[in-house]
């Protein structure tokens, strides 16, 4: 068949980037650019809850007020999008400004560093437990992965560190001081993540709740544990 012959070639998708030959270029920078991505997540966020990730690019653009192509120049694909929709609303309890966030952020300044990482414990699963929308995404990422697979792909390659950033950032930090000896810090944030914050939301998948007595001694329980991990073998974490 010669090339006049053949049929023209059909739109692409609704949901797939423009077609071109160009290679993908760096995510637009500056203030005008990060406030035009907020707006994208801020509008994706609410859609995505509404009617789950097969909610088209096209109305995540208008709702954001820009184009589709502007929304693929800053995240390339619908699930680069979700999952920094999701990874930020992980981060929203441990956001800056925050109490949990300061709380983490000052645990390397700590004189008592099992009393501090207590309180931030603490902070970070009130904070967790009280943000509904958290939840909400938590629950629609576990319904649409047989859908999409590419989903799950997307989340997986994001890694442990990048979805916790403040509890990475604050373990760091505790190693870099020499308060704590921690040889993997994926690992680590992982630990902690499942100590602290996961039996409060494997509780809620199964419809119900921890009582806040219960929720409290995992909380104390899980942070000694974790410091029985990992602090230095030359001086206990609290500074004497």
């Amino acid at each position: 068949m010669s090339r006049a012959d053949q049929p023209p070639a059909g739109p692409a998708p609704a949901d797939q980037p423009p077609a071109g030959p160009a290679p993908a270029k760096p995510a637009p920078t500056g203030p005008r650019a990060a406030r035009k991505r907020q707006d994208i997540v801020r509008a994706a966020r609410t859609l995505f809850l509404r009617e789950g990730f097969g909610v088209g690019m096209d109305a995540i653009a208008a709702a954001a007020g820009v184009s589709k192509v502007t929304v693929y120049n800053h995240f390339g694909s619908k699930e680069a999008l979700f999952t920094a929709v999701v990874s930020g609303a992980l981060d929203e309890p441990l956001a800056e400004g925050a109490d949990a966030a300061a709380d983490l952020a000052g645990l390397a300044d700590a004189d008592d560093l099992r009393t501090a990482f207590t309180a931030a414990g603490r902070a970070w699963v009130r904070a967790v437990r009280t943000n509904d929308e958290v939840r909400a995404l938590r629950t629609l990422v576990a319904a649409e992965l047989h859908r999409f697979p590419e989903l799950g792909r997307a989340w997986q390659g994001h890694g442990p560190a990048g979805h916790h950033p403040a509890v990475a950032d604050a373990l760091r930090a505790l190693a870099d001081r020499g308060r704590l000896e921690i040889p993997d810090l994926e690992v680590a944030v992982l630990q902690l993540y499942s100590l602290l914050v996961f039996p409060q939301l494997v509780f809620e998948q199964y419809g119900t709740e921890l009582d806040e007595d219960l929720g409290d001694r995992l909380v104390v329980d899980g942070v000694e544990m974790f410091l029985r991990r990992y602090e230095t073998r030359q001086q206990p974490a609290n500074r004497r």
